[in-house]
């Protein structure tokens, strides 16, 4: 049985970590697009096309379902993705929802109106493609109403993580807290909207205060899947093997998924 798992780069395997210990007897195939990372500065149209291919990838690996552990690729590509491209028998999942539903308290599947929910004040850090798109505010707005989200890009945080440089990284998360700060001096929540930014939950929870609760998406993403997968087990896949693909360079995506994940990650050429 396999499920894909598809990422820009390596901010994925947050997702993959948390998606494997919580479904040890699923094997999942990983697709990094590393050589077009990161996808936060890219363009809709171009982020459609690359995510597509990625997809298509996992396809052919057996993966009759992929989760796009990509914020950016879930904001810019999943809406038309669904409604225009995905074939009959195939699905495609983002993650955004289930850390919607886990801020806003609501059950998987609960459909009923918008209403108002007890967090009304929300701080959003995400790629410069996501905030663009909008996305988190329109999956927000179907659940919750009066719900005040103020969204701040990061340019840079993708890359400097992915260089594996903390002290970047840190004095990064600082800056972007401070900036959104100035716009909403006291959020109740902060939603890391990126797989890498997990990475850098600590620096965000320092600069935010011990008052700001930090939404997360492996966890979250992990049981949401336990729960689709218990209702539609047929969406395991016909793959059988754990694999690790990269359009990158292998020798080089290993090391940096190895530091990552701190045990061994062996990737192949896509």
């Amino acid at each position: 049985m396999a499920v894909g798992v598809f990422d820009s780069g390596l901010g994925g395997l947050t997702v993959l970590d948390a998606v494997a210990r919580r479904l040890p007897e699923v094997a999942f195939v990983y697709f990094g697009d590393n050589a077009h990372a990161p996808y936060g500065v890219r363009d809709a149209e171009d982020i459609f096309q690359l995510t597509c291919a990625g997809v298509e990838r996992l396809w052919d690996e057996g993966c009759d379902l992929v989760i796009l552990a990509c914020n950016t690729a879930s904001a810019a590509a999943l809406r038309r993705m669904q409604e225009t491209w995905v074939p009959e028998g195939k699905r495609v999942l983002g993650v955004f929802v289930p850390l919607i539903e886990a801020l806003t308290e609501r059950q998987w599947g609960d459909n009923s109106p918008p209403r108002e929910v007890a967090v009304k004040h929300v701080a959003l850090f995400a790629t410069p493609a996501t905030v663009s798109s909008r996305a988190f505010q329109r999956e927000l707005a179907f659940r919750a109403i009066g719900v005040d989200v103020e969204a701040q890009p990061c340019g840079g945080l993708v890359d400097a993580i992915e260089e594996g440089d903390e002290l970047l990284a840190e004095a990064l998360v600082r800056s972007h807290v401070e900036a959104l700060k100035r716009r909403m001096p006291k959020p109740e929540a902060a939603v890391l909207g990126c797989t890498h930014y997990p990475l850098m939950a600590k620096a965000f929870q320092d600069a935010l205060g011990p008052e700001v609760r930090v939404f997360s998406q492996a966890d979250l993403v992990a049981e949401s899947l336990a729960d689709y997968l218990a209702r539609r087990p047929g969406f395991t896949g016909s793959g059988r093997e754990p694999k690790f693909l990269t359009t990158g360079e292998p020798a080089r995506v290993s090391d940096k998924a190895t530091q990552f994940l701190r045990r061994r990650i062996a990737f192949e050429a896509a």
